[in-house]
This record gives structure tokens, C-alpha cells and sequence, in this order.
């Protein structure tokens, strides 16, 4: 199957193609929910001016394949999908109804309890509990890292092999939110499970959270989304480096953990986000299955479709 899809000319990518998608579904969704106007107003106005900016990019590199154009191109995804996650923040709806949150928390504590899983991960004392919240710490660093990691070895071409199922399974995510409100375990189920032993890199997610954090819903979980979505296209975009893709894999495993030990998420969340990076890594497989000249190892890989 070969589908090509052009803005004014210039081919897209898989990934501008999600990101052109998501902006302009939330934009149509900044309609349609009860949202404040000015909100709904703001919103509309930014998507479209990001949609317009997008054309004009495509464009300017239609007229010129020039290679800061086309490195611009491989970066500007990243930066938008924390755009789109602070939006989501703007449609939070005031929490009346606690249902989801008690039907997940019991799943928590088996896990935690019965399970045993809060006791073996403090067994050591501080040690596992300070890698878990660092590795937590570095969910939002860890796209851009796989980037200048495939620059690193020299394989720029293959960027959108990365670039789509990433940016696939975290926008999945985002735009489920206004359709599963919920807030953490951390607010809604105060000291219940909390770790035992508090690191300076727990004070410091909680201040950050604090600042920057969302009250839309936590249902799926992006930061395992994106996490094991990262790890699964690092190993196929860079299968002659195989221990890249395991180290991302590991970090993946210690942040989905982390999200439930340090009550930031649901267990519930966190398969729920680890499904949607499985069925975007499946995705993004089967287009380049279908379209060998684009596989993730070939020297081609520009994400047209």
C-alpha cells in the first residue's frame, strides 16, 4: 500500500501527519466540550496557527530540501507533543465522581500489598526507590536523547522510523483524556502506599507535578506510552545496536514501575499506556512491511507515505 499524502506540494511524514491530526482534533474537540469560550477560543487559534505553520514549513522545504529545513522537520514533533499535553490541561472538567479512581486503586492494592511489590522494591532501602524516581525524572528527556542518539550514529534518515509510533502512542493518549477523567493516586488516596522512603528525587517529581502537571485524567498512562513506544522503535530503527534499544527497554520497564510505586499512576494506566505502544510499534511495523523502500534500516527512510 502506498498512500501519498501532500500539504501544497512537498510529501509529509507519518508523524507530521499525526501531529496535523491531533491539533486539528482538538481543535474540533475545544468546540464540542464544555469549555470555557475563551478557552475554546485560544485553542481553535493556536491549533490553526500551528497547522499553518506546519504548511509553511512543508512548503519552504518543497521550494528548497535544504538540510536545516529537513533537521527542523526531524525535531519539531517533540516540542508539540508537550504542547499538546499542556493543552489537555485546559480541559479538565471539575471532578465530581471518584469511580474510575476507586475501581483502579484495587487492582493497586493487590499489586502493592498482596503482591508484595512495595516491600521488595524498598528492601534495599533507598536504592531501588532513588533509580525508580530518576528514571521517572527523565520520562520527558527521553525522546529527545533517542534522537541525538540516532544522529549519533549517524543515521539520521532513519529519525521517522523513531518519530511516528512515539508520537502515535503519546497523542493517543492525550486525546483520550477528556474521555476518562481521574486524578492520581497521589491526590485522591493521600499517604495510602505512599513509598517509605522519600528521596530528593521524590520531592523533586512532586514539585515538579506540582507546577506542570494536568488534572484531565491520568487514563492511559503517556509516560508508559511513551516510554516502551521509544524503547520498541529504538530497537528497530537501530537493530545493528542492539544494546540501544535494550537500555531504552530497561529504562521503560523502571518508569512504568516507578508510576505505580510512587502513586503517580494506576496500575490500570500503566497497561493501558504499555497496550498503546505495543499496537503503535504494530502499527508502525506494518507500514513498513507494506513499504520496504521506507524500512526503518534502509537509507530511504523518510516517512512518506
Amino acid at each position: 500500500m502506498s498512500l501519498s499524502l501532500k500539504a501544497d506540494g512537498p510529501t509529509m511524514r507519518r508523524s507530521e501527519i499525526v501531529v496535523a491530526a491531533y491539533f486539528a482534533y482538538t481543535a474540533v474537540l475545544s468546540q464540542v466540550l464544555p469549555v470555557r469560550s475563551h478557552i475554546a477560543t485560544v485553542t481553535l487559534l493556536l491549533n490553526l496557527c500551528i497547522l499553518a505553520g506546519y504548511a509553511l514549513l512543508l512548503y519552504a522545504w518543497s521550494l528548497r530540501h535544504s538540510l536545516l529545513l529537513d533537521v527542523i522537520r526531524d525535531w519539531f514533533p517533540l516540542p508539540l507533543t508537550l504542547l499538546a499535553y499542556r493543552q489537555m490541561g485546559w480541559f479538565a472538567a471539575p471532578h465530581v465522581s471518584f469511580h474510575l479512581e476507586n475501581l483502579f486503586v484495587r487492582w493497586d492494592r493487590v499489586l502493592l500489598r498482596e503482591w508484595g511489590l512495595h516491600r521488595a522494591i524498598e528492601s534495599l532501602g533507598a536504592v531501588l526507590p532513588a533509580i525508580l524516581e530518576i528514571a521517572y525524572t527523565l520520562t520527558y528527556e527521553l525522546a529527545p536523547f533517542a534522537v541525538a542518539t540516532i544522529y549519533l550514529f549517524r543515521r539520521r534518515e532513519r529519525v521517522e522510523s523513531f518519530m511516528f509510533p512515539f508520537v502515535l502512542a503519546v497523542l493517543l493518549c492525550y486525546g483520550q483524556f477528556p474521555f476518562w477523567p481521574s486524578e492520581p493516586p497521589r491526590t485522591v488516596f493521600p499517604g495510602e502506599d505512599f513509598p517509605s522512603v522519600v528521596t530528593v528525587f521524590r520531592r523533586f517529581n512532586w514539585s515538579v507535578l506540582g507546577s506542570y502537571g494536568i488534572h484531565t485524567s491520568v487514563f492511559p498512562s503517556a509516560h508508559v506510552a511513551g516510554a516502551f513506544s521509544i524503547a520498541f522503535a529504538m530497537i528497530s530503527t537501530l537493530p545493528e545496536h542492539r544494546w540501544v534499544g535494550r537500555t531504552f527497554l530497561v529504562v521503560a520497564v523502571l518508569i512504568a514501575t516507578a508510576t505505580v510505586y510512587g502513586r503517580y499512576h494506576y496500575t490500570a494506566d500503566a497497561v493501558a499506556g504499555f497496550g498503546i505502544a505495543i499496537a503503535s510499534a504494530a502499527l508502525s511495523r506494518l507500514f513498513r512491511s507494506e513499504n520496504p523502500e521506507t524500512g526503518g534500516a534502509k537509507a530511504q527512510d523518510r516517512g512518506a507515505l
